[in-house]
Formats: structure tokens, C-alpha cells, sequence
């Protein structure tokens, strides 16, 4: 059985599920991997400290950069002519991998790409998606930057533990037609979910909606995503007195308590749903059932009453 590199998604999510005190074998199963590959992925990435997902995507970088030496001009030569004729950069992987014994990821053939176009190379035009081609995080993508923005590193690492009532993950949910839009809140130790429908998804009509959302619940945190509609956030910090920070661009996981909360959420409001027929009635109707229901990861106990009790104690 061959080892699987991780994304960091996945390490996140062993990092969430190793505190419940799960088998690997049963970790292995959520992740989706063999129960070899976390074996592997917890003896070479478990510091002094136990298992830190951001940890261990840094330990798991730098060995992948040294191992970036040993491919030479030869193998990228053997890589580019697959490209070439128009395999996605995933297919290209397993390919060499399995005929020629060149280890080398899907991600790390994107950013050769990159660097390539760069360079005035032409390989990306052999994407399936070339005009929407964008480089992967980590590259400098200027798409959507965000005046003031602290990343989600400087976070503390209270939030990560979920040691607190307060802490918040933003997001918004996009109507049919890029008609209107739901802002969702939910607070990550209870799950409890505000939601708020908006016309127009702009940097003001959303900073108005969070801030009476939140008006009246303990904040000490919020955690966006990158939408420009979160542009006013140093606003929005000021408003409700507390701090607000940035997930990376194409990390969604790192807000995974809000992305599930979506798709709950989904299951009253399918995708491709007209938000211009939605009532606040309808959205009141959506977060009372949600927060009314029991959460397994909350030992099954509603999220309303969990943040109830939690605040009165």
C-alpha cells in the first residue's frame, strides 16, 4: 500500500477528530485514506506538543521541497509533453508516478504551470479551463484582496480549540443568478447559526447585516472567507468590539464549522433557489430548525441550548 500525501483539509480534519479520541482506523475512514496513510502522516508530522494540522502541512512542505531537487530537467521534460497534450495536471501525476517512478504532486504541476506562464510559457493554455486559469494558493493571487487583512494564522489558538463561546465563522451563500444573498454566522464551540437575507451582496449591506445579527451575542472573533463583500470589516471589528481575521484563498476548510453549516442549510435551500421569493420569515424558519436540532459533535444537545447555558455559566 502506497502513501498518500494529505491536502491540508485532511490534516485539519484529523487534527479535529483526533480530539474525540477515534481509532485510526476510524479516521481513516472520515479522512477517506488507508488507515496506513494516517499512521504515517501522525509518526512523521506529531510534535513535542501532539498533532497540529498547520504543523504538520509546514513539516510536510519542507520535506516535499527537498524532495523537489531530485527531479531533473529531463523528468519536467517527460511531464511537459503530457501536459502538452492536454492531460489535467492530476493525470499527469499518477502517469509518471506509475511509469517512470517521478513523485510529484498535481499541486506541484500546478505551480510549475504557473511559473511557466510567467516566464511567457504557453503550458496553461492546455488547462481544460485556461482563460479561468488562476494560480494556487500561495502564488500571489490578487484576485479580491482585502484592504487591512490579518490572516488566519495570527488567529489565537483558543479558536482553533473551540475553548470558548464567541468565536465566529462568515459566509455568504449565493442566490440564483447572483440574485441576492444569505449571510450565515455560526459560532464554533455551540454551532449556533444566525442567518440574514440580503438584495445585494455589497461590502455595506453585508457589514449591516452582520453587525445586527451578531448585536447581543458574546464576539470575540470572526473568521472570513475572501469575498469582497467583507471589504468593510475593520467596520464591522469596530462595531461589535473584536477581532477579525482571514482564512487563506482556496481554503474553505478553514472555516469547516461554516461550510457544513451550509450545507445543512442546503437541504432547505437547494442551490439554484430564487433568494428574490425568500421572506425573513423563510430564513427565521431555516436558523430556528437548524439551532433547534441535536448536534452530534455538541454530545446531541440543540446549539441553542448549548449557547444558552454556556453564556449563563
Amino acid at each position: 500500500m502506497s502513501y498518500k500525501q494529505l491536502t491540508y483539509e485532511q490534516r485539519y480534519l484529523i487534527y479535529e477528530v483526533l480530539k474525540m479520541g477515534l481509532s485510526q482506523t476510524r479516521i481513516a475512514e472520515m479522512v477517506g485514506v488507508h488507515k496506513s496513510t494516517i499512521s504515517r502522516e501522525l509518526k512523521r508530522n506529531t510534535g513535542k506538543r501532539g498533532y497540529r494540522y498547520k504543523q504538520a502541512q509546514r513539516m510536510a512542505q519542507q520535506r516535499q521541497k527537498k524532495a523537489r531537487r531530485r527531479i531533473s530537467k529531463a523528468e519536467w521534460h517527460i511531464i511537459d509533453e503530457k501536459l502538452k497534450t492536454d492531460w489535467s495536471p492530476e493525470q499527469v501525476s499518477q502517469w509518471v508516478k506509475r511509469c517512470h517512478g517521478i513523485i510529484v504532486s498535481h499541486e506541484w504541476i500546478y505551480t510549475h504551470i504557473w511559473e511557466d506562464k510567467k516566464s511567457g510559457g504557453k503550458l496553461y493554455k492546455h488547462l481544460r479551463h485556461p482563460k479561468n486559469y488562476r494560480k494556487h494558493p500561495g502564488t500571489g493571487d490578487k484576485r479580491g484582496i482585502i484592504p487591512n487583512r490579518k490572516s488566519i494564522e495570527e488567529r489565537p489558538e483558543a479558536v482553533d480549540k473551540r475553548e470558548r463561546i464567541g468565536d465566529w465563522e462568515a459566509d455568504t451563500i449565493i442566490g440564483r443568478g447572483h440574485q441576492g444573498a444569505i449571510v450565515t454566522l455560526v459560532e464554533r464551540k455551540s454551532r449556533f447559526l444566525r442567518m440574514g437575507l440580503v438584495k445585494r451582496r455589497t461590502k455595506d449591506s453585508v457589514k449591516e447585516t452582520i453587525i445586527n445579527l451578531l448585536a447581543g451575542f458574546p464576539v470575540h472573533t470572526i473568521t472570513f472567507d475572501n469575498g469582497k463583500e467583507f471589504a468593510a470589516h475593520e467596520e464591522i471589528a469596530e462595531a461589535l468590539n473584536a477581532k477579525v481575521y482571514f482564512a487563506h484563498p482556496y481554503a474553505s476548510w478553514e472555516r469547516g464549522t461554516n461550510e457544513n453549516t451550509n450545507g445543512l442549510i442546503r437541504q432547505y435551500i437547494p442551490k439554484g433557489s430564487n433568494f428574490r421569493q425568500l421572506t425573513k420569515a423563510d430564513i427565521s424558519f431555516v436558523e430556528n430548525r437548524l439551532n433547534s436540532r441535536p448536534r452530534k459533535c455538541i454530545e446531541f444537545i440543540q446549539p441553542m441550548l448549548f449557547l444558552k447555558n454556556h453564556c449563563c455559566t
